[in-house]
């Protein structure tokens, strides 16, 4: 198309080339999708009859350690521009540097906490250099792809629902003007809720005035869970009547998710806002299968299709056809063959009088740890009372001598160390399950031992600490460890434990469930899934047919540990409503 004028919000409805436009937006996010699934994700955004993507960019993947950027494969922003361009979809995009997103710290890298004073979301000096080296990379591969440039990006977002935070006047203008100054150029536009409106704007993006026009920027179709609670149910029956007299009003409307996909790895967030404590969010994003419009598996839910009904009659030309739905399959039961001991995984890594946060570790270049979990020995001499004092971030396993003991987390702060002869090893494994990603207390985010542990009032010293990030390398130097062990063996938790998977015939969807396993990571040929917690909602983790090959497969999962229940493979039947395709039994 012959391109003069792009989007534009000088009148009570926004235009397009002079001529009314209706966003009608959805979020997917690239990097909660396989690679593979891309295409399909957004031609079903697309058949629905929506007109434009909405994405933010995680600054914490793309830049995983200080200057060391990463845009291929799964983080290739500029093919998935690419890709919503020739499938005639437009883009709003979100590139933060904070992004909320129900994602790790909100999208920031965590090595920026190194800095003890680091004020996050400022124009502290700290903060503001690294932004801009990360805005120095990422604005210059998006700057090609504007509406301008002939690209699909109609608009870009100025930060992420800052007006819920402010606590910088100047920062707001600071992240303006690095847009600008980086050949930003198209429709500026802010997202807040209601009460953040007057603290979240910025001069010369849409301003919420009655002749102007007005737009949802996130319409929620569900809500995210979280561990241990009750899983959230949005129904179409709520959603359809709310998304329909939006539209009567001439409203745009984004709906987030449309697709929520999968927090891989250790990527979910925590909520903090209103509870005493974090609480960490669940692996898929918005257990999706119920609440976005398209399943985790890209399947049609009845959200779907009533949304495709209602979007219809704001079309002129009939909405493309509906894309087939992948096939799932479900593959015998990945039988667990060798296990190693979580102790005979270990590196030695630093060596520390007091406790170091793992964040501050001397590892990964000097950027510290991100993810996973920190082990910290001491030695000790007597039992008695071991308190926290509320410095374990989040959740420690505590053993005497590899024996455990107990747990130590944000409610449970003093535990019983049994009395034993002689020197004995003190070990917390510690779990960073996942840094809050909203509110106030963006600051406080750094994991591990946080201050000091005390045993019968006394202040623990002299403590070698161990890294298990589980990034590739730990997973690759572990799976050649010669250390492995049969089945016929006892197996001790925390462990690794290695099974197969084997898939005849062209790789399918599938999911995993461990029924009587109570906590635990879980890869598939190298890819971490994600984490599994008995405490529910969440049941089963999703296994992308991408991800798999014919033949075998390898599983490794590091479990917490067994809970002894009696079970048979005949226990854990599939059930076509969860969809639980996949078992694990010893």
């Amino acid at each position: 198309m012959n391109r003069v004028e792009g989007l534009r919000a000088n009148s009570s409805q926004f235009t397009l080339e002079r001529k009314p436009f209706l966003i009608l937006g959805g979020s997917i996010h690239y990097f909660r999708v396989p690679r593979a699934y891309w295409e399909d994700r957004l031609l079903k955004m697309k058949a629905c009859g929506l007109n434009t993507l909405t994405t933010y960019v995680p600054w914490n993947l793309h830049e995983p350690e200080r200057g060391v950027f990463k845009f291929e494969d799964q983080l290739d922003l500029e093919a998935y521009l690419r890709l919503a361009a020739s499938l005639g979809l437009w883009v709003i995009l979100r590139p933060g540097p904070y992004i909320c997103a129900e994602w790790d710290l909100g999208g920031l890298p965590s090595w920026l906490l190194r800095d003890p004073q680091m004020k996050l979301r400022t124009t502290y000096s700290g903060f503001i250099d690294a932004a801009n080296s990360f805005f120095d990379e990422v604005i210059k591969k998006v700057v090609p792809h504007q509406y301008s440039k002939g690209g699909p990006i109609i608009a870009v977002q100025v930060e992420n629902e800052y007006g819920s935070y402010a606590t910088d006047e100047n920062y707001m203008p600071f992240i303006k003007e690095a847009l600008l100054s980086r050949g930003i150029t198209e429709l500026l536009l802010t997202s807040d809720n209601k009460d953040g409106l007057k603290l979240g704007g910025v001069k010369g993006g849409i301003v919420r005035l009655p002749q102007k026009p007005k737009m949802v920027m996130e319409y929620w179709s569900g809500w995210f869970d979280l561990w241990g609670g009750l899983h959230h149910v949005y129904t179409a029956e709520e959603m359809i009547p709310v998304v329909t007299e939006i539209l009567k009003l001439d409203m745009s409307i984004n709906l987030y998710m449309f697709h929520g996909g999968t927090n891989f790895g250790f990527m979910s967030g925590a909520f903090a806002v209103g509870l005493p404590a974090p609480e960490p969010m669940v692996t898929t994003h918005y257990l999706s299968d119920y609440d976005a419009p398209l399943s985790e598996a890209g399947d049609y839910t009845n959200k779907y299709h009533l949304l495709r009904n209602l979007f219809s009659h704001y079309h002129t030309q009939p909405l493309p056809e509906l894309p087939p739905v992948h096939e799932r399959r479900a593959y015998q039961p990945a039988v667990i063959q060798q296990h190693i001991s979580l102790w005979d995984s270990l590196r030695f890594t630093d060596k520390s009088e007091r406790p170091v946060n793992m964040e501050n570790l001397p590892v990964n270049n000097n950027n510290g740890q991100s993810y996973g979990y920190t082990l910290y020995e001491t030695t000790i001499t007597s039992g008695g009372a071991l308190k926290s004092q509320n410095n374990v971030r989040d959740r420690a396993l505590v053993f005497v001598d590899k024996h455990f003991v107990g747990v130590l987390d944000y409610t449970v702060q003093e535990l019983a160390v049994p009395d034993g002869k002689g020197k004995r090893t003190l070990g917390l494994l510690v779990e960073n399950c996942g840094r809050v990603n909203y509110g106030k207390t963006l600051d406080e985010q750094r994991k591990g031992l946080v201050g000091d542990i005390l045993l019968n009032e006394h202040t623990l010293r002299d403590f070698n600490i161990h890294s298990l990030d589980m990034k590739p390398a730990f997973v690759n130097r572990l799976e050649s460890a010669g250390h492995w062990m049969s089945m016929r063996h006892q197996p001790s938790f925390p462990g690794f434990f290695h099974s197969r998977l084997y898939v005849n015939g062209s790789p399918q969807d599938t999911f995993i469930k461990l029924p009587g396993w109570s906590k635990g990571v879980v890869f598939i040929n190298g890819k971490n899934l994600g984490r599994y917690w008995s405490t529910g909602p969440q049941q089963t983790l999703y296994v992308p047919g991408p991800w798999l090959h014919r033949g075998d497969n390898q599983v490794l999962s590091l479990l917490q540990k067994h809970m002894c229940l009696p079970f048979r493979k005949s226990d854990y039947t599939p059930s076509q409503k969860t969809q639980v395709i996949s078992d694990w039994f010893l």
